[in-house]
């Protein structure tokens, strides 16, 4: 529990229902958060564009350039690790809470000792899992050789009869492994930040939202897709914008979406 450091554990919240209006709700107040702190959400976006400059670079270094289409499909994965900051700057927003950097960086920094790290490792885990799978996919579609060719004429491979069947096949593998990862992030991560709760029981507690909102949350997570996808697009500079908004408009969403007030 961000507001104290009790070792109590924090009953798991019930689930309440949400409605299509909840996400316009939540978007606009996610805009406001960020016009009232925008250098906290420059801030932390510039930490996850800076994360993908460096997968990028790292990728070109061992010529695995192959990879940057299932890495950009995959990315956004990491984006709600990435908004824990944003989390607690709407926290305390909403708490009417000074917003210094000090205790904003504090409380992420505390989150070693919490669950934040053990949800860390289950994205991470689903994130390399993912360019496990992207990678035999590519093989099967495209033999081991293409790997070769991939370097020079990135385009044509992928542009060929079995590069596009590839292509296809993995968007929509790279779909499913988002949706696992949404439904137990939703509200699991601004649980755990919020709570004492242990990661186990946040995730099955947003999963349960996902259940009872289907609606809702599916057009939460394709908003989420197609707004970091148009983010990610001039050079990532996008989600300079996109970022803070989506985090801060996910709290507000989990807010809505538990009875935790």
């Amino acid at each position: 529990m961000t507001q104290s450091q009790s070792p109590m554990a924090s009953p798991v919240p019930r689930v309440q229902m949400i409605a299509l209006h909840t996400l316009t709700d939540a978007l606009r107040l996610g805009w406001r958060d960020f016009r009232r702190a925008p250098l906290f959400g420059l801030f932390f976006s510039a930490v996850y564009v800076a994360g993908g400059f460096v997968l990028l670079y790292a990728l070109q270094r061992v010529g695995r350039e192959i990879l940057i289409f299932p890495l950009a499909i995959g990315f956004p994965i990491l984006g709600p690790f990435a908004a824990v900051g944003l989390y607690e700057v709407s926290r305390r927003l909403e708490a009417g809470e000074p917003l210094r950097w000090g205790a904003v960086l504090g409380v992420v920094l505390r989150q070693k000792d919490r669950q934040v790290p053990a949800m860390a490792v289950v994205i991470l885990f689903l994130f390399l899992l993912w360019l496990f799978v992207a990678h035999t996919i590519f093989a099967l579609f495209l033999g081991l050789s293409a790997m070769v060719n991939v370097s020079s004429d990135p385009l044509g491979v992928l542009l060929s009869g079995d590069g596009l069947a590839m292509l296809a096949v993995g968007s929509v593998v790279g779909a499913g492994f988002a949706a696992v990862l949404f439904s137990t992030t939703v509200v699991g991560l601004p649980l755990i930040l919020d709570r004492e709760i242990d990661f186990v029981s946040a995730m099955i507690t947003s999963v349960n939202v996902v259940i009872q909102n289907p609606a809702p949350t599916a057009v939460w997570a394709l908003a989420i897709a197609l707004l970091l996808f148009v983010g990610m697009v001039p050079a990532f500079l996008g989600l300079f914008i996109v970022l803070p908004v989506l985090g801060h408009a996910s709290w507000h969403i989990y807010r809505a979406a538990l009875a935790v007030r």
